[in-house]
């Protein structure tokens, strides 16, 4: 019966995959857990021998400072009775039982665990080796075709592949071979599940990696990847060894390696471009196809202003804005894009606006100091009419018009005040001829 037992650990082992010792601590912990559901039975142990399979059942407690369970635990005291030098901690065992104890509601309630704890062992396993794959690829083949869904055969668990973890371009029948991305391992009753996808980007880096011995090696690192899956993808590369072409050597001889993916991708163009840490070589070089000829950083917000030829503007751009997209993604900088003939209108336009607004300021200017001007002039005009003496004086002059009077028989009051007046008053007026008029009047009069 021991070499029967022994058998059956190693055809368990060849079949399943769970290593000897975990067989045999599966089967040890069935066998105990089938005697401890019987009252007062709570402290047996089982150990089996893994090179004979002999079977030992017996009873022990563990060693505690204070007791909380009496039937499976002991004091230290007692414990040194029955095992000198016994410490907390130990388990002590107390009596041998014969394997006869063993009867048949414990043999059937012992498979029944067994067969259970050989289950959940095998999916630990299966877990195990497939959780460790994470981030690689793996291989199946298609055992079933879902609306939601592509289930793969992967061996000793199924793959699911969403509906949105596959490409537009590609269609899936019965027994195809498919590789496929890992991206991660979950528990669940029926054992692993693993959900698996070609269209996330580390696909297309391990893809690479397969088809390009540099890559694999290390010589050529993957920097960074932007893909839209089934349509283009970019891919940026560097070289770890000097002389090497990072971009000749993923393209391969004739794109050979390079179309080795793209085949594996149903199609989906890649563009491989050399990887640079200067912001703005990097951005031009993203931007390929397209020549680009002129690009701005700014630091600050992250904006990338590229000025590339009006005939290369809908390149540059790409299909529904695709290749500016991609290239954003693939450098982390928002990108604006603009023409030369664009740029140059906006640089014109800057200027006449600049020469307006110039040409507006000093028009306030000039206006401004007009306003100075007339404001100060118009004081000057209230100060003159303070002046006009002319009027005066040619009042002053005819006055003595008024006395030739005299001569025609009319007696003048005698003002003797008045004559001296009119004759300063004529000798400061500035026309001559009537001062002399006036003077030959005052001659008359005044005697």
């Amino acid at each position: 019966m021991s070499r029967d037992f022994v058998g059956a650990l190693l055809q368990l082992n060849a079949e399943k995959g769970v290593s000897r010792e975990q067989l045999i601590r599966t089967v040890e912990e069935a066998i105990q857990s089938a005697y401890r559901r019987s009252p007062g039975d709570e402290d047996i142990n089982v150990r089996i021998d893994a090179e004979s399979g002999k079977v030992r059942v017996f009873r022990a407690r563990l060693v505690v400072e204070e007791i909380d369970d009496p039937l499976t635990q002991m004091t230290v005291a007692e414990a040194q009775a029955i095992q000198p030098g016994a410490e907390v901690g130990d388990l002590v065992e107390t009596e041998q039982l014969d394997q006869e104890a063993f009867g048949r509601i414990h043999a059937q309630t012992a498979k029944q665990v067994v067969l259970q704890r050989l289950h959940e062992a095998e999916r630990n396993v299966v877990f195990d080796e497939y959780a460790s794959r994470e981030g690689e690829l793996i291989t199946g083949t298609v055992s079933r075709v879902e609306p939601r869904a592509i289930v793969l055969d992967v061996g000793k668990a199924e793959a699911i592949l969403a509906t949105t973890e596959q490409s537009p371009l590609e269609h899936y029948r019965i027994g195809q071979n498919v590789k496929a991305y890992v991206l991660e391992v979950r528990r669940s009753a029926k054992g692993p599940q693993i959900y698996i996808s070609r269209t996330h980007k580390g696909f297309l880096r391990r893809l690479f990696e397969l088809e390009v011995p540099e890559v694999h090696a290390g010589t050529v690192e993957v920097k960074a990847i932007a893909r839209e899956a089934g349509s283009r993808s970019k891919v940026a590369v560097a070289s770890r060894q000097q002389g090497l072409d990072p971009v000749g050597a993923t393209v391969g001889q004739r794109g050979a390696r390079v179309q080795a993916v793209v085949a594996e991708l149903g199609g989906e163009k890649i563009d491989v471009i050399e990887w640079s840490e200067d912001a703005s070589t990097f951005v031009a070089k993203a931007l390929s196809p397209a020549q680009v000829i002129e690009v701005r950083i700014d630091e600050e917000h992250r904006i990338a202003n590229v000025v590339v030829p009006e005939r290369m503007l809908s390149l540059a751009i790409g299909r529904e804005g695709q290749n500016a997209r991609l290239a954003a993604k693939l450098t982390g900088w928002r990108i604006d894009i603009r023409s030369d003939v664009s740029v140059a209108e906006a640089a014109k336009e800057a200027a006449a606006a600049a020469a307006e607004s110039l040409a507006q300021a000093v028009g306030r200017a000039d206006t401004e100091e007009a306003d100075e001007v007339a404001a100060g002039g118009g004081e000057a005009v209230e100060a003159e009419p303070q002046a006009p003496a002319k009027p005066k004086r040619r009042k002053a002059a005819a006055e003595p018009a008024a006395e030739p009077a005299a001569e025609a028989g009319v007696k003048p009051e005698p003002k003797k005040a008045s004559a001296p007046k009119s004759r300063k008053a004529a000798s400061k007026s500035e026309p001559a001829e009537p001062a002399a008029d006036s003077g030959s009047v005052t001659e008359e009069v005044t005697p």
